[in-house]
């Protein structure tokens, strides 16, 4: 057993800031919270604050898991989203061959048996989708839903399982029995219209993946994907503040239309964070960075080099939203979204909860990343 004793000079908890909050952790876990700063082990200036949960991570540090799905290139991606505030997240394959996804499937089980720190899961971002909403995907390995797919949604050894799919070219049928297997459905590159997506919630998708993004958009006379999320109070939409995919004044719209909690902050990011790359390759296209916006040779946003600390720093300062509620977007929302109907264990620094946790200067940039109780 190991124990320490943090002293946070200011703690945000996932709810209320504090002074002067000292926490006891042992093995990685908060067991006790007080106010006894002279038997502390550890001492920290700065706002002390839950660490940031992104569930849709194409890449960073260089590396895109599509490219190369080993755990090297998990730790990777991972230590350059760490530097931001990422204490937990889900590397996201974009549509790609069966083979692909076997070997991410493969490289997330091995990270999770060797307890690489920050490693929850895998966000499959297609190939059932719609080739009309594409995006920067590859309209060549979009296809319908398979045995051999079946198989690695199926496995037990890959922690949560996100899926992104288009519901006019997968079944209700499916759709369910995903949900079955515990799987998060979310609806994205999508052209359905709202009829159709609605059936997939009745069916059990429940979340929307970069609202606004690849989908059908709301109009009078059809309120399309876009009016289903922001109608269907029960579903949750992850929004990617970085200024270039969705205008500020829509963003506060979805946040003003969703219950609270609804939302969540997502990156969609690619290898140039944490890097000064100025172009990687995508498929057999490439894509360019130019002043934080990626574009490829085609045409299309090809994801982004925004990281955590910068979406809430965005969600704050940009669109208006109170510190409290931008960190709950980065923090406890996802955490309750990927872990809904189970015990939370993330999201917030209170009695029982991991202690994943960052210490933010006063311009929101990340000073330290804890995780497990253990500095990274």
């Amino acid at each position: 057993m190991t124990q320490k004793r943090f002293y946070a000079k200011r703690l945000f908890d996932g709810y209320t800031f504090f002074d002067d909050q000292v926490l006891t952790i042992v093995d990685g876990q908060i067991i006790d919270i007080d106010q006894d700063i002279s038997n502390s082990d550890i001492s920290v200036t700065g706002l002390v604050v839950p660490g940031y949960i992104d569930l849709q991570v194409n890449g960073g540090g260089g590396a895109l898991f599509n490219d190369s799905p080993s755990v090297d290139n998990l730790k990777k991606i991972m230590s350059a989203h760490a530097k931001f505030g990422t204490t937990a997240m889900m590397p996201t394959l974009i549509t790609d061959k069966v083979e692909v996804m076997q070997q991410a499937a493969d490289a997330i089980a091995q990270a999770i048996n060797e307890a690489v720190p920050g490693i929850v899961g895998i966000h499959f971002e297609g190939p059932h989708l719609s080739v009309e909403k594409k995006g920067t995907h590859c309209a060549n390995y979009i296809r319908p839903i398979s045995d051999a797919e079946w198989k690695i949604l199926s496995r037990q050894d890959i922690g949560q399982i996100i899926v992104t799919l288009a519901p006019e070219t997968v079944s209700t049928e499916d759709i369910s029995r995903m949900v079955e297997l515990d799987i998060k459905v979310c609806l994205g590159h999508t052209n359905a219209d709202y009829k159709t997506t609605q059936q997939a919630i009745n069916a059990g998708a429940s979340g929307f993946t970069h609202l606004f993004n690849a989908m059908s958009p709301l109009q009078g006379r059809e309120p399309g994907v876009v009016g289903a999320a922001l109608l269907n109070n029960h579903t949750s939409c992850g929004l990617i503040v970085d200024g270039f995919h969705v205008d500020d004044a829509s963003c506060r719209l979805a946040i003003q239309a969703k219950p609270q909690g609804k939302v969540f902050l997502v990156t969609d990011a690619m290898p140039p964070v944490g890097t000064d790359q100025t172009q990687f390759a995508l498929y057999d296209r490439t894509v360019y960075v130019d002043n934080g916006k990626l574009t490829s040779t085609t045409g299309e946003l090809a994801g982004s080099s925004l990281d955590m600390a910068s979406a809430v720093k965005n969600t704050h300062q940009r669109l208006g939203i109170e510190l409290s509620e931008s960190i709950r977007m980065a923090s406890l929302y996802p955490a309750q979204y990927l872990y809904q109907n189970q015990t939370v264990i993330r999201g917030e620094l209170t009695l029982g909860k991991q202690a994943d946790m960052l210490v933010l200067n006063d311009d929101l940039s990340v000073k330290e990343t804890w995780i497990s109780g253990e500095r990274v």
